[in-house]
C-alpha cells in the first residue's frame, strides 16, 4: 500500500488553547453589614452565558459569562460575576463540529477557572464558601440546539 492511500480522506480538527484569562469580574455586597447579622440562609441563582467570535482565520475567543447571586432573607446579600476568556486554534473542524467546540467544549474548559474565581471573591466578602457544582455544558449545548430547532419549526409553520 502506498502513503497517500494510508491517509485519512478527511484530516482530524486540531485543537490548541493558546490562552485563558480572565476579561472581567465584580463583586458585590449591597447590603452589608446588615446581611452578616442575619440567619444565613441563602438561595442561589446562577447564570450562564457563552459567546464566541472569530479573531482570525481559524483562531477564536470564547467567553464563559458566570453570575452567582446570592440572596438572604430576600435580600441580595452578594452577587459575583466573572467573564472567563479563552483563545483557542481550532483547525479542520466542519461547522457543526466547530460549533460544538464553541458552544459547549470550549465552554468546559473555562468554568473551572470562572468557578475559582467566584469561590475567592466569595471569601474574600467574609461569606461561606460557595462551591458551583460542575455544568453539563454538552447538556445546555443540546437543549439550546433543540430550542433553536423548535423556534425554526414554529417559525416554518406560522409562514404557511
Amino acid at each position: 500500500m502506498t502513503e497517500q492511500a494510508n491517509q485519512p480522506q478527511h484530516a482530524e480538527a486540531q485543537f490548541m488553547i493558546q490562552r485563558i484569562y480572565m476579561k472581567d469580574a465584580s463583586f458585590e455586597t449591597p447590603n452589608t453589614p446588615a446581611v452578616f447579622q442575619q440567619k444565613w440562609e441563602p438561595e442561589l441563582t446562577l447564570d450562564l452565558n457563552t459567546a464566541s467570535s472569530q479573531l482570525e482565520n481559524n483562531i477564536y475567543e470564547v467567553v464563559l459569562t458566570v453570575t452567582a447571586t446570592v440572596k438572604n432573607q430576600n435580600a441580595v446579600a452578594f452577587l459575583a460575576e466573572v467573564k472567563q476568556a479563552g483563545i483557542f486554534t481550532i483547525e479542520g473542524a466542519p461547522k457543526e463540529q466547530l460549533d460544538h467546540l464553541l458552544g459547549s467544549f470550549c465552554p468546559n474548559i473555562l468554568f473551572p477557572y470562572a468557578r475559582e474565581t467566584i469561590t475567592a471573591q466569595v471569601i474574600r466578602g467574609s461569606f461561606p464558601q460557595l462551591v458551583l457544582a460542575p455544568i453539563n455544558f454538552d447538556a445546555l449545548y443540546m437543549q439550546q440546539l433543540q430550542e433553536k430547532q423548535n423556534a425554526g419549526q414554529t417559525q416554518t409553520e406560522s409562514a404557511h
